[in-house]
């Protein structure tokens, strides 16, 4: 078995990586997805005349419970103490966006509290909104920025 995977030890054993002698820093990440629905579902939601109540709200809380919840949900992630968890949304054609932003002053980077925070909240548009359009799709999610950490600073070529 390959020693160079992180996450796998001389055995082949999945493993969680130690990063108690990492120095801590400021860690930044920011994650981006959208959910594509029909105009009557975005007009909807625009109004706040969705069936079941304020859609991005609603959506807003969950990706922030979702960032804090993301060592519970993914095997080899950190439990994380974050400082911030931001979640903005903006209308497009046809569809709305999802940026989150997440930080925190530590040892491990924040990309995976962003992504899970972008899913979540699109998922709970879903969710808040499948009475009006059950065919809305989920895409592009995916971490636009990370600051912070051995690696520094990374920013998407097409943010």
């Amino acid at each position: 078995m390959s020693t160079s995977l992180t996450h796998i030890d001389a055995e082949g054993t999945a493993r969680m990586v130690d990063v108690g002698a990492k120095a801590e820093t400021q860690r930044l990440a920011i994650a981006s997805g959208r959910i594509r629905m029909s105009a009557e579902a975005l007009a909807a939601i625009r109004a706040g005349d969705a069936p079941k109540g304020d859609v991005l709200g609603t959506a807003r809380i969950a990706g922030i419970m979702a960032a804090k919840r993301t060592g519970d949900l993914i095997p080899m992630c950190h439990p994380l103490a974050i400082d911030a968890v931001n979640l903005d949304f903006a209308f497009e054609e046809n569809a709305v966006r999802a940026v989150a932003t997440v930080s925190l002053t530590g040892r491990t980077g924040v990309e995976m509290e962003a992504i899970t925070a972008v899913t979540i909240a699109l998922v709970t548009i879903y969710d808040m909104a499948k009475a009006l359009d059950k065919a809305m799709v989920i895409e592009d999610v995916r971490l636009i920025e990370k600051r912070g950490g051995k690696s520094g600073h990374w920013r998407a070529a097409t943010a």
